[in-house]
């Protein structure tokens, strides 16, 4: 009689992590919460924020429970000039100050944009869906409209494609292809289906262009469309399907 299958046990997350799956902060605001004694944990205070949780555990911070939230997903139409984190040691405008809503959960960026990039920015309060949406394995297709200091030609446009070896890194692009150029410039639309640290910027620094600008206009089927820089707007859940679907 063949054996039975184990059962699967239920996954479980550090208390400081489960605060932030739970939508109510960042998984290092919740490090500081339970260090500071703040946390109960099923009815008992708790100081490590490595405490294993479950699912069905009762978590409360000052006394109040923190349920499991809403899922939630945002699309920001990011300017130039703002960067990617809660929180800059340098003073600098962050754009959590373009999303603060009394009215959202915590959301954390679902990769990054960097200070001088536009365009396309997600936010989201479920970790576990935006890790598997910018893990490389999972290949999304993450679409840049780039204007560059030159008129690039087929053989440049071919070597970009080719891609280059950059400190141990692989730098390719799914696609290049010329929008328009102008007399002294144009704009390319650029595929990547993994994204490494200013990927297209090392890119296009090795083979002597310069970037004038990089907006990011789509993320799988999500395009930007003509959400006004600066603003947000919430998915659907269509929106949220169809992105956590092309991420496996």
């Amino acid at each position: 009689r063949p054996a039975s299958a184990p059962a699967r046990e239920t996954p479980r997350h550090g208390l400081a992590r489960a605060l932030s799956r739970r939508g109510y902060c960042s998984r290092s605001q919740a490090e500081v919460l339970v260090r500071a004694g703040r946390v109960e944990l099923n009815e008992r205070v708790v100081r490590d924020p490595e405490t294993p949780t479950r699912p069905q555990d009762r978590i409360r911070v000052d006394g109040v429970a923190v349920a499991a939230a809403e899922a939630v997903w945002i699309l920001l139409n990011k300017p130039r000039g703002y960067v990617t984190t809660a929180r800059d040691e340098r003073g600098r405008d962050t754009v959590y100050a373009l999303i603060d809503d009394a009215a959202l959960p915590w959301l954390a960026p679902i990769g990054r944009l960097d200070k001088a990039s536009e365009g396309l920015l997600l936010f989201c309060n479920d970790s576990a869906a935006a890790a598997r949406l910018t893990a490389p394995e999972s290949h999304v297709a993450k679409t840049y409209h780039v204007q560059v200091d030159c008129l690039p030609d087929d053989a440049l446009l071919a070597r970009l494609r080719a891609g280059i070896e950059d400190r141990g890194e692989r730098l390719a692009a799914r696609s290049v292809a010329l929008l328009r150029r102008g007399e002294k410039n144009a704009w390319l639309e650029i595929v990547l289906d993994e994204g490494r640290n200013r990927h297209i910027r090392r890119l296009l620094d090795a083979h002597g262009i310069a970037v004038l600008r990089l907006i990011r206009v789509a993320i799988g089927g999500l395009a930007l469309g003509d959400l006004a820089k600066g603003q947000w707007r919430r998915l659907d859940a269509a929106e949220i399907a169809a992105l956590t679907a092309a991420a496996g």
